[in-house]
């Protein structure tokens, strides 16, 4: 799944109602247990996304960590980032994710962007992280 026995790990907006609603979805579809979370408030998130170049504080994407920890550790971002997961997932969200890479960059930037505006609006957004329950604690690698 994600190469040499690291689990893909998922940095997402911890507070946003969104980013909490496709952690679960993962947690609940994730039947070979391939991912791991870390919120893009963690410790962790940071030094991945400094090692990266990238701004920690910058809350807008999901990001999916690959090849954790080693060398050829790389970053998927946005739609791609979504679109990797939904592979992993299997079963009938394959197809979702062949259409999905099938859009043209710019709409898959155009929607991605659309929903990353408005989802704090639209999906609420938390005073603080929601815990996860003590089943899949294991698979939150910031707590």
């Amino acid at each position: 799944m994600s190469g040499r026995g690291s689990n893909p790990i998922v940095l997402y907006d911890g507070v946003c109602g969104l980013c909490n609603r496709l952690v679960q979805f993962v947690l609940k579809n994730d039947r070979n247990d391939v991912f791991r979370f870390a919120s893009l408030q963690s410790k962790l998130a940071e030094q991945i996304l400094v090692r990266h170049r990238l701004r920690s504080e910058s809350l807008e994407t999901v990001y999916v960590v690959l090849d954790y920890g080693l060398a050829e550790e790389r970053l998927l971002s946005r739609l791609n980032a979504v679109v990797y997961v939904l592979q992993q997932l299997g079963g009938p969200l394959t197809y979702v994710s062949a259409l999905l890479r099938v859009l043209p960059a710019p709409v898959q930037n155009f929607l991605y962007g659309l929903v990353a505006r408005n989802r704090y609006r639209v999906f609420g957004r938390y005073e603080t992280c929601p815990l996860p329950d003590s089943d899949t604690r294991c698979k939150f690698l910031d707590l």
